[in-house]
């Protein structure tokens, strides 16, 4: 028996410290930081301390009160990062640069107040196990809400992934993989009345390293791919058949995502969303389309400012710069004039 529950804290206490681990690499490590890397170890680091606070509470009933009024806290942020991640991943310009913590400030407020007028250790009956456990309930509420509306957010990738006319995205399947892991740690936890508590850690552990190998064969795919000698010839023309697929799926993102209006978008970015290297993206732009990729990310940038400028009335023109993708006012000025023949202020002129 005791050799049971040893094994159990071994694999769901795993879990959690591998879950820190790749939250600090999202965070800190990787490469190609973006906001949406940002939160996903976000998202990964508050899923962790709540899992390690279920692995001790279970194995270690003394555990300080402190820490687990943390786990409880961190356990109401994870839908709000949950859906944060999902939505930035997907519609990067549609939530500004501070918005998201409207979504995290109440609930940071909220644990804060509830932890000092009703600590844990007093009030156990309020969170879990026995009636009323009223904040048990919002905790339940609050975390499925969110987690709705992640779904929701990746209804695009759910049709994609039914569709047999279409072939789904590497970002589409690895927002899928989150969302649905999500969701069933949610499910794990929520269910525990009929199963163990621990059940709860252990779907983490689960769906953590089920992700993690989807994520490592992905990479080593793509890996292979670039190291094919296939590459020896890169400089062969793309077929007309690969370079159709390429505009269209290019026309979804830039005139129906507008994914030129983040500011970081780089072409490996680009590249990873069409599903083709680097390389095979530049080729296309520059013999297909005739203009190299900042260029032509300006040229939606500009025509997209050119609307802001006819439409809106309430920007300044530095504003409409940084809403269309451009990082400082030198950069905007200079690519509309270059693009439209003439600055921006002398544009809005022209239409007075």
């Amino acid at each position: 028996m005791e050799f049971s529950k040893n094994v159990l804290f071994f694999f769901s206490a795993l879990g959690a410290f591998n879950g820190l681990f790749l939250s600090l690499y999202f965070g800190l490590l990787i490469k190609n930081r973006s906001r949406a890397t940002y939160f996903l170890a976000a998202l990964l680091f508050v899923i962790s301390v709540r899992v390690t606070k279920s692995v001790f509470l279970s194995f270690y009933p003394g555990t300080s009160t402190v820490f687990i009024s943390v786990g409880l806290a961190a356990c109401f942020l994870i839908g709000p990062f949950l859906y944060l991640y999902t939505r930035i991943a997907i519609h990067p310009q549609k939530v500004k640069q501070w918005n998201w913590l409207l979504h995290i400030i109440p609930v940071l407020i909220f644990m804060i107040i509830i932890s000092s007028l009703y600590p844990y250790s007093e009030y156990k009956h309020l969170w879990w196990r026995r009636p009323p456990r009223i904040f048990g309930v919002i905790l339940s509420t609050q975390w499925i809400l969110y987690t709705v509306a992640a779904i929701y957010q990746a209804r695009g990738a759910f049709k994609t992934l039914f569709d047999k006319n279409k072939k789904i995205t590497t970002l589409d399947f690895w927002i899928l993989n989150i969302v649905i892991g999500g969701f069933i740690i949610w499910l794990a936890y929520n269910t525990t009345t009929y199963t163990s508590y621990i059940v709860g850690a252990l779907s983490f552990s689960f769906t953590f390293y089920i992700t993690l190998i989807i994520w490592i064969i992905k990479r080593r795919k793509s890996t292979l791919t670039f190291l094919t000698p296939t590459v020896k010839y890169a400089n062969k023309k793309i077929t007309e058949e690969k370079a159709s697929s390429m505009a269209d799926k290019l026309e979804e993102l830039f005139k129906q995502q507008q994914i030129h209006r983040n500011p970081n978008l780089k072409l490996s970015d680009v590249a990873a969303q069409l599903e083709v290297t680097p390389h095979q993206l530049s080729q296309y732009l520059n013999d297909n389309v005739g203009l190299s990729f900042s260029n032509y990310i300006n040229t939606y940038r500009i025509q997209t400012a050119t609307q802001l400028i006819q439409t809106n009335t309430l920007l300044t023109l530095e504003a409409i710069g940084n809403e269309c993708g451009f990082k400082s006012n030198s950069s905007f000025y200079t690519a509309f004039k270059k693009n439209q023949g003439m600055t921006p202020s002398q544009f809005k002129k022209s239409l007075s």
